[in-house]
């Protein structure tokens, strides 16, 4: 079957002639060489991503959330499963459990710390980068894959991730090896590779559920416009894969929902315990609209408090301009001039149909994320990344070719670029008193390079070419690769493992965003209130920073120790702050709570997760959280929390300070009911039983004396 040459130098079947049965077969043309220097420059770039996601990790805080959920994976294989907070498996975190299951294998297999716990996270985000490469590489060729590394390898917001343990960094490497097998069985026709494409997508959704799937309608619509399959064939191979991709993304939840709710813990996140309802809701259609514990509104309360205000132009704002916009522009411009490009090209051409993928990823997460009313986090934005690489990339080298051979699109290459520098030049004016050479650098190296391309174009220099165009990449990196280095260097970047961003503050208002003003800060709230005074409920577990008021309201530990596990232990935020504020405990009372918890399966109850994560990882123990992330989980009951007291796994809860009776759960009846019995039923642990601070002392890190009450068999009527 002879071969033919399609648009963008792709590889394209013919059809043969009728006479060509009764002619030697004609071998095939050998694919070219690669070039010499393509091969370093990708090693080159995975070790300046290595450098980035690696340097200094140990001095960098980790998600305290997640980093007590995989401790107690390691110790109970139950909790492994579920995902559960605690060891002692009373409540999960509130997303499925495929990324703490990752985590803690490597836990268990190398001892529990920081560098085992991210050791597969930052393999996953290396496999990203060369997997873009191959794909864009198979379909534009090696410079195209270069730029494409380069520039996913620099995203900001991406950076930041790479470097924490939410579960983003192995949720985008599952979209990109999907959307990699997805091309490829367009290519080849493969059935096998679609499976795959569905399998990583299925690994995606139990990752962070329907996350997982924005990418997906691209890589459906690619197939089905493009492969070279009759309709019988590519319907029957979707069936297929619409089974496979459901087996991969219901598996956990069919699984949680065979096991007795009496034998299982709560699912965080939902309101009636099921993986399902939190499938359908928390994290479902509650972050698209609010609601369901998202708090809602994207302007005022919900997302706009992250990310800004929900609206069209959310990624140019000044929270996430810096972190993932920098080459948005020109990455819209590659897609529409490539798409013209392949003018009336074959139904089957494959440059057309990476474009196709790679735009529809690329659009799909814009107009998700930026219309988003429920909770939106800057670093969710990181899986805009890999469509923007691939676009810059393959449809940076398709407006080359069409610079180079084409005098209707001369204008087109050099706009692009100059728009990109432009908007560079925004962006880094708005960090104000960061690094300000830089965007005149870029200013003079961007105009140099658009100058030299004009000149190429009527002198025809070939060295010329290759120097502006070399040039151009670096004045459009530059600007990301200062906010990324920012990151590992602590010179930028934000809230440490809760809510990771990258570069200098913007003087936007985002929590913990680069426009945040500092750590922890809501708009117009003190520390980590909400306005009004009220703790900020209903954030999306990693990034909230919502604690419960009293001593240490709204403090998130900052510098060593904060969220930092040290290597080879189990340490969280330090010795444990702000006793009822965050819901914590001083060194002191924990180590007494634990030399007096008398067999209890649960060494302590408190009212919300983020108190619990701080304890599990002080004390080592298995703490209850309540009423979970978003202090509307209905984990606890009073029947339940006799139930626990009677048969003698719980002895300890703690109540006021900020804790059930006026942060999470503290508006719900429940709460209130089981605050009022515990009160009146248990026998407060006085500050002098264990060396604390007495009550009303100055101290802003000292026990209320009357938060934590005993609770005794006997105490059950």
């Amino acid at each position: 079957m002879p071969i033919g040459r399609g648009h963008g130098g792709v590889v394209t079947s013919a059809t043969a002639a009728p006479h060509a049965a009764t002619e030697p077969p004609v071998p095939p043309s050998p694919a070219p060489a690669a070039p010499r220097w393509s091969r370093p420059a990708l090693l080159a770039i995975l070790a300046l991503a290595a450098g980035l996601y690696c340097w200094n990790l140990s001095g960098s805080g980790l998600n305290s959330f997640y980093s007590a959920a995989v401790l107690s994976g390691t110790e109970s294989w139950k909790a492994w499963f579920f995902g559960s907070l605690d060891a002692g498996n009373f409540l999960t975190v509130d997303k499925p459990p495929f990324a703490l299951m990752v985590m803690g294998l490597s836990c268990r297999l190398f001892g529990y710390g920081t560098w085992q716990m991210m050791l597969p996270l930052i393999a996953a985000a290396l496999a990203t980068i060369w997997i873009l490469h191959t794909s864009v590489r198979r379909v534009w060729g090696h410079g195209a894959a270069t730029v494409a590394a380069l520039v996913l390898a620099l995203t900001p917001i991406t950076v930041a991730i790479n470097r924490d343990n939410n579960p983003d960094t192995l949720l985008v490497f599952l979209m990109v090896a999907g959307a990699a097998l997805g091309l490829r069985a367009v290519r080849t026709g493969r059935l096998l590779p679609l499976l795959g494409s569905a399998v990583c997508f299925g690994l995606a959704f139990n990752t962070k559920m329907l996350q997982g799937y924005i990418a997906l309608p691209a890589v459906f619509l690619a197939y089905v416009c493009a492969t070279d399959l009759g309709w019988t064939k590519r319907v029957r191979n979707l069936a297929l894969a619409a089974v496979a991709l459901a087996v991969a993304s219901f598996w956990w939840a069919a699984a949680v929902s065979l096991v007795p709710a009496s034998e299982r813990p709560y699912i965080g996140g939902s309101t009636d315990g099921t993986a399902w309802d939190l499938i359908t809701g928390y994290n479902g259609l509650g972050r698209i609209f609010g609601g369901d514990g998202n708090m809602g509104g994207g302007g005022g309360g919900g997302g706009g408090g992250f990310s800004g205000a929900a609206g069209i132009g959310r990624m140019f704002n000044d929270v996430l301009g810096g972190q993932i916009s920098w080459l948005l522009p020109f990455a819209g411009i590659a897609l529409v001039g490539g798409l013209v490009l392949c003018g009336r090209a074959p139904r089957t051409d494959l440059t057309r149909a990476a474009l196709v993928l790679w735009g529809g990823w690329t659009v799909l997460h814009y107009v998700t994320f930026a219309l988003a009313e429920g909770t939106m986090h800057p670093y969710y934005t990181t899986a805009l990344a890999p469509g923007i690489a691939a676009l810059c990339g393959g449809g940076g080298v398709m407006l080359l070719r069409a610079f180079r051979s084409d005098r209707r699109w001369v204008w087109v290459l050099p706009l692009a670029l100059g728009v990109t520098g432009v908007w560079a030049i925004v962006l880094l004016r708005r960090a104000s008193g960061w690094n300000t050479w830089l965007w005149p650098a870029v200013a003079v190296v961007m105009a140099l390079a658009i100058a030299g391309l004009l000149a190429f174009r009527f002198g025809r220099r070939v060295r010329l070419l290759a120097v502006s165009v070399a040039a151009a990449v670096v004045a459009a990196v530059a600007g990301p690769a200062a906010y990324a280095w920012s990151v590992p260097s602590g010179s930028g970047g934000g809230m440490g493992g809760t809510n990771p961003t990258a570069g200098p503050s913007t003087g936007g208002g985002g929590m913990g965003g680069p426009g945040g003003g500092g750590r922890g800060g809501f708009p117009g709230g003190a520390g980590g209130e909400a306005p009004g005074g009220q703790p900020g409920g209903g954030q999306d577990g990693p990034g909230a920073g919502s604690f419960p008021g009293g001593a240490g309201a709204g403090e998130l530990p900052d510098g060593p120790g904060a969220g930092e596990l040290p290597d080879g232990g189990a340490g969280g935020f330090g010795g444990g702050r702000g006793g009822g504020g965050m819901g914590g405990a001083s060194t002191e009372l924990v180590a007494y709570l634990k030399k007096h918890q008398d067999g209890a399966k649960w060494l302590l109850a408190v009212s919300s997760s983020q108190s619990a994560a701080q304890l599990v990882l002080d004390s080592g123990e298995p703490v209850i959280s309540m009423w979970g992330w978003s202090g509307t989980d209905n984990a606890m009951t009073l029947a339940r929390l006799k139930e626990l007291v009677r048969k003698g796994e719980l002895h300890y809860v703690q109540v006021g300070g900020g804790g059930m009776g006026g942060g999470p759960g503290g508006g719900s009846g429940v709460a209130s009911e089981v605050t009022q019995w515990v009160q009146e039923h248990g026998t407060a642990v006085e500050a002098s039983a264990y060396g604390g601070v007495s009550e009303g002392a100055s101290d802003s890190t000292a026990d209320n004396a009357s938060s934590v009450y005993r609770l005794d068999p006997a105490d059950v009527e």
